[in-house]
């Protein structure tokens, strides 16, 4: 990986700034955070902006609709897209980091062309449905059922953690096909379906977080009809699909995170510099200097692992669509293991600035400190990726 920047990815930087310069004063005030109808269509409406101009989905292939940009160039456009203070994905995320994604790699062609434009114009957000009341950590457990009925396959079950579920248009939803038993492994059995929120049968609860915003829910099914050509893969093949939307999402979904986690250092760092923190508190300046090494190295990793996942990667896996449109690779556990973990410090680490500022709960810091502790669960659990690590990479034994 060539870390030097080429001329004309240079001249890539300066027309990006150019356009941001111009089109993020155009934009109108940010709604409140707990407001997901009022930051749906915020987020959409940047989604849009991002499109027109030609910035959408830089890094998807030309035939998903992307501009297939180079590695580099991607990650020019995260950074500087954070520099300048854009709003990121936001409601979006779940579409345009790993659902569209895996239908861009597993999808058929008629698949590709419904979803994806949608996906890149900010005109259809998704959601995730994969977790159930019994089946987090261990999702190769879930339960919720689909029989094939015709042309449709009849729904019956619940999920829970559902990203964005009460603004979303769709959702990636995982089914089981085939009992378990003694022929059938539970990693097997499993399905990936698209799913229409407003299908007859669904069933939306918002959960209220301990921030107290409302992005996750609880999704009732009750006989959803999901028609067969909505199923993303081949039946009973979903777990396979399903290891391309955790590879998207361990592996890339972060990129932007992370700049904006070596921005918030920054801010920190004034701060305490500010506040008189820094003179007077040498442990904590040895906390920040530390921060600033992991996340640079984080970003370097990040680095690596967009390379591996655009330069080929794991991509391709038997998908119907297949598009060139790399699959990130074992990479992403060891990314998501350290980030998880250095976020929640780096939010320790802000407590320790803010004093008593710290017990303001409407403290932007704050509420990502908050938000911070499900990081270590989320998008698969710290210890998950432990034993990913382990197996994968080290080539220990497997548990029992």
């Amino acid at each position: 990986m060539d870390l030097r920047y080429t001329e004309d990815e240079e001249v890539f930087r300066g027309q990006l700034k150019q356009w941001l310069a111009k089109a993020l004063p155009t934009l109108p005030p940010a709604p409140d955070p707990l407001d997901w109808p009022g930051r749906r269509a915020y987020d959409t409406a940047w989604q849009r902006m991002l499109y027109d101009a030609g910035y959408a989905g830089l890094h998807w292939p030309a035939d998903a609709g992307g501009r297939g940009v180079t590695p580099t160039q991607h990650l020019i456009f995260l950074e500087e897209t954070e520099r300048a203070g854009a709003p990121y994905v936001g409601a979006n995320f779940v579409g345009l980091l790993h659902a569209g994604p895996t239908i861009a790699a597993e999808g058929t062609a008629g698949q590709r062309a419904r979803w994806l434009p949608p996906v890149l114009r900010g005109d259809e957000i998704w959601c995730q449905g994969f977790s159930e009341p019994g089946a987090g950590s261990d999702l190769a457990s879930l339960r919720t059922r689909a029989v094939r009925d015709g042309d449709h396959y009849v729904v019956n079950g619940s999920k829970i953690w559902t990203s964005h579920a009460e603004v979303a248009d769709w959702c990636e939803l995982l089914v089981r096909t085939e009992p378990v038993s003694e022929e059938v492994p539970k990693h097997r059995g499993i399905t990936w379906l698209a799913m229409r929120m407003d299908a007859p049968g669904v069933t939306v609860r918002p959960l209220r977080t301990l921030a107290g915003s409302t992005e996750f829910a609880e999704m009732f099914l009750d006989d959803v009809r999901i028609p067969v050509t909505d199923r993303v893969g081949a039946e009973n093949d979903g777990w396979r699909v399903t290891m391309v939307t955790l590879s998207f999402e361990r592996g890339t979904a972060f990129v932007g995170e992370v700049v904006a986690c070596r921005r918030t250092l920054g801010e920190l760092a004034r701060t305490a510099r500010d506040n008189g923190r820094w003179d007077a508190d040498p442990q904590l300046r040895r906390r920040l200097g530390r921060l600033g090494a992991e996340f640079t190295a984080l970003w370097r990793l990040t680095q690596w692992n967009v390379s591996e996942s655009q330069g080929g990667g794991a991509g391709g896996r038997g998908g119907a669509g297949g598009g060139g449109f790399g699959v990130p690779g074992i990479g992403g556990s060891v990314f998501k293991l350290r980030y998880s973990q250095a976020r929640q410090e780096l939010y320790e680490a802000a407590a320790g600035v803010l004093g008593p500022d710290a017990f303001d709960l409407a403290h932007p810091w704050n509420q990502d400190r908050l938000s911070s502790l499900s990081y270590t669960i989320a998008a698969g659990t710290s210890q998950i990726q432990q034993n990913i690590v382990a197996e994968r990479i080290l080539g220990l034994p497997k548990e029992r």
